[in-house]
């Protein structure tokens, strides 16, 4: 029995936690699909939100992506990087402070869901790159925001918590599943509304809806596989485990469905392992 009588639509109308993208991220992501804009359009653009050029320039300059120099303008950044990836990287410094805060209903720390959801979209670019995916930037993208739901729904964990932690024990029930059992919702159907209230690509927001039952996806498969197997490679980790995390329920079909071998996925955690270790990539 859900313990609200608010809808799902109600709730993701009501908050105020997820604001709308910002202004200068909506103009990135519509000069990135123009095939005749250039990279001083870009700059033009992102240089207006002197917090968002700051962002985008030290998660740039990153060791993720390993430039033996330092980049300093966005143009410069654009020309090196790519415009999908200039895209990727204006919406992650977007929403960094809403996954920054403490999320208590999860057991997250302050700083823990970013950590969390950069690796994971880390992981998906990795994923999709071995499994020759063709869009790599929609990949980090998905899994970037496949739990921005958790931030909407911490108010409302909070205080059935206990209620939830006992469905999880006593019936042997998943997290996500004692979430909707209880509050009517899970954390994934939320954020599936949040990246359709943001105009999202259609199979982006199958991949939030669906990132712990990838079999249900219907529109891109292949990108609901990359990011559950990405949740999990990350979980594994340790990387903002949380609550939730401490029983992972991963369909192993998954693996199959992308082609991949058990050998290749303890290869890609290695390779992660490495590129988390250093901190630049969270810094911003």
């Amino acid at each position: 029995m859900a313990m609200t009588n608010i809808t799902l639509e109600q709730l993701v109308a009501s908050v105020d936690d997820i604001p709308a993208l910002p202004s200068v991220t909506i103009q990135v992501i519509k000069l990135t699909e123009d095939p005749d804009s250039t990279a001083e359009d870009v700059n033009r653009v992102i240089t207006q939100d002197q917090g968002l050029t700051a962002k985008v320039l030290r998660l740039a300059n990153s060791a993720y992506y390993g430039f033996p120099r330092r980049i300093r303008t966005v143009t410069e950044a654009t020309v090196l990087l790519g415009f999908q990836t200039i895209k990727s990287l204006a919406l992650a410094a977007s929403v960094s402070e809403v996954l920054n805060r403490e999320v208590q209903g999860y057991a997250l720390p302050a700083g823990e869901l970013w950590r969390h959801s950069q690796a994971v979209a880390i992981s998906c670019r990795m994923i999709a790159r071995t499994v020759k995916f063709r869009n790599q930037e929609e990949a980090y993208t998905a899994g970037l925001l496949h739990d921005i739901g958790k931030v909407i729904l911490n108010r409302h964990l909070q205080e059935a918590y206990q209620e939830v932690i006992d469905s999880v024990q006593k019936n042997g029930t998943s997290f996500i599943e004692a979430e909707e059992k209880i509050l009517g919702f899970n954390h994934a159907q939320v954020g599936s509304r949040i990246a359709e209230k943001w105009n999202l690509p259609d199979g982006l927001v199958e991949a939030i809806a669906c990132h712990h039952s990838p079999g249900a996806a219907r529109i891109n498969s292949t990108l609901t596989s990359i990011v559950h197997l990405a949740d999990a490679m990350v979980m594994m980790m340790g990387i903002g485990l949380g609550v939730d995390g401490l029983d992972y329920s991963f369909e192993f079909s998954t693996l199959h469905a992308l082609g991949l071998s058990d050998k290749s996925v303890e290869e890609m955690m290695a390779r992660l392992s490495e590129i988390l270790a250093d901190e630049s990539c969270f810094l911003l």
